[in-house]
């Protein structure tokens, strides 16, 4: 453990030997959450529209807050991480200022959109998924745009580039 978080172990429902994944929980603290809970007072249920309204708040799912929602709804805090860590919508850690997200469905992934994500991984040098280390930018793959006849395509912040080469996407990224 440091001075930001603990390593936890992701739960596995086998004894089989693979390799277990690593999660970096943020212990940093936040004020009570009391008004986004108290509208959920005895409704069962009610853990993902809570994780999506704390989200909402502060653009990620802080510690201290899951510790606050699990004692409200009378679960673990293992099981409130159980869920969160399962649905891709739900982030652990603080998003950058920009997001810049990468088009991954058929159209663009025909048209080159691996490499395109590729390139955006090194200009800004952090994997999908992650933010950069001075939190800039977080950098997210998505499975379907919807804007397929301009494929492959990028979104840096609310902008759409579209019919993308490695080329414009570091161009675009430096501007």
């Amino acid at each position: 453990m440091d001075s930001d978080g603990v390593w936890a172990e992701a739960p596995h429902a086998t004894s089989l030997p693979f390799r277990r994944k690593k999660v970096f929980l943020l212990q940093e603290t936040v004020a009570p959450i009391d008004d986004l809970l108290a509208p959920w007072t005895g409704q069962h249920g009610a853990l993902i529209p809570i994780l999506q309204q704390v989200q909402e708040r502060y653009g990620y799912l802080p510690g201290s807050a899951v510790e606050q929602i699990a004692r409200f709804l009378k679960l673990s805090p293992s099981e409130v991480y159980g869920v969160l860590t399962f649905y891709a919508q739900f982030r652990l850690t603080p998003p950058g200022e920009t997001t810049v997200k990468v088009c991954q469905g058929t159209a663009c992934h025909v048209r080159g959109a691996k490499r395109i994500l590729e390139e955006v991984e090194s200009v800004l040098n952090v994997k999908a998924g992650g933010t950069t280390e001075d939190r800039k930018y977080s950098l997210e793959r998505i499975a379907c745009f919807g804007a397929c006849s301009l494929a492959p395509v990028m979104v840096i912040g609310s902008s759409v580039y579209g019919r993308l080469t490695t080329q414009k996407a570091r161009k675009m990224l430096k501007q």
